[in-house]
């Protein structure tokens, strides 16, 4: 019987078998029922002694680190915060020879993403994501990876860089014009088309919920029209990330959005995504990474709108720290050290 579980829309299935090269095969298919009707199939002639040709020829072998996270992700059910970084690195090193990976490639790894001016936090993450996928093919037996570099790095070893206090990435204002351009169809320069989305206007949404009120993406779409009061200029939030019940202000910007969205709307839901909150989020945050990578807002994230919220609370408006943190949801006051991150030209105009 085929493994099978669903993500991001495509079903991928594993189908395990002694005949077969590596004792395994990794397949993906649009739908369900095509990979059930396949994979029985296939398992068929496999039980028969029959090796289909595409599978004689496949040894399913790992050459490069792409050829790792590829069938890392394929085999195992890693997490969305993992997946977003471990893609980030495909696209960066993953030409690079699992058999040239030694502690000398860790280390230059590491001293690269130093250079790239990200925190050490960043680098930690960046480490723990292809540390893991590294682990997994070293227990596999099958490749040329002995022992895990990344696990050879010494304590601390992404210290001694950048503070950790602040978050310096910000949204220009062509960057975001350019955005909500992309998203509404309009030809990225370096493509020969534009997006073609279902539902432009609900990604434009919640682009917009985001960047005016520093809304977490899970926050966003879940909403349901009851919980705005447009009266009162607020949405009411009764499931948050830390349990926490809390009402977030809206802008005029999100007023006058929100007005004309909701004006459009038949059911109660303000969105009309479907599946578990897990793949929800997974799905809209590697669109969002798609659109930010086409507008060439570099390795921009959908998280990052809730830092450029929260700077520009303190930018354009008169709250305290405390208001801040309550429309945010923070626990702490110590966030404000981490996201008020404020423009040097922004606060030299206010000097004499």
């Amino acid at each position: 019987m085929a493994h099978k579980r669903i993500r991001n829309g495509k079903f991928y299935f594993t189908v395990t078998n002694k005949a077969l090269p590596n004792g395994r095969a990794y397949l993906t298919f649009e739908t369900e029922a095509e990979g059930d009707t396949y994979t029985k199939k296939l398992e068929a002639l496999l039980n028969a002694g029959k090796i289909p040709i595409e599978f004689a020829a496949k040894k399913n072998a790992i050459v490069t680190i792409a050829d790792a996270i590829d069938q890392y992700i394929d085999a195992v059910d890693v997490p969305d915060s993992d997946q977003s970084l471990l893609a980030i690195l495909r696209k960066r090193d993953g030409t690079r020879l699992i058999s040239r990976l030694d502690y000398d490639w860790a280390d230059n790894f590491v001293l690269a993403m130093k250079q790239s001016n990200l925190s050490p936090s960043t680098i930690r993450h960046h480490v723990g994501a292809l540390a893991r996928c590294f682990d997994w093919i070293k227990r596999r037996g099958d490749t040329l990876l002995v022992t895990n570099p990344l696990r050879e790095l010494p304590k601390r070893y992404a210290s001694g860089h950048k503070e950790e206090v602040e978050r310096d990435r910000r949204l220009s204002v062509n960057e975001e014009v350019e955005t909500k351009r992309i998203i509404l169809g309009g030809k990225p320069a370096n493509k020969q088309r534009g997006f073609e989305f279902d539902r432009p206007q609900e990604f434009l949404m919640l682009f917009i919920i985001a960047i005016e009120s520093g809304m977490r993406l899970s926050e966003i779409y879940t909403l349901e029209k009851s919980q705005i009061d447009f009266k009162a200029d607020t949405i009411f939030l009764d499931k948050t990330k830390n349990g926490d019940k809390r009402q977030v202000p809206m802008t005029s910007i999100l007023h006058a959005a929100l007005t004309d969205y909701v004006a459009t709307l038949d059911a109660e839901n303000l969105f009309s995504f479907e599946g578990s909150r897990k793949q929800i989020s997974a799905r809209i945050s590697q669109t969002f990474g798609r659109i930010f990578e086409a507008a060439e807002c570099g390795e921009f994230t959908f998280h990052g709108l809730r830092h450029e919220a929260t700077c520009r609370f303190y930018e354009r408006t008169k709250l305290s720290d405390v208001e801040i943190a309550k429309i945010l949801g923070w626990r702490s006051l110590r966030m404000a050290l981490r996201y008020a991150n404020l423009r040097g030209s922004d606060l030299a105009g206010k000097l004499w």
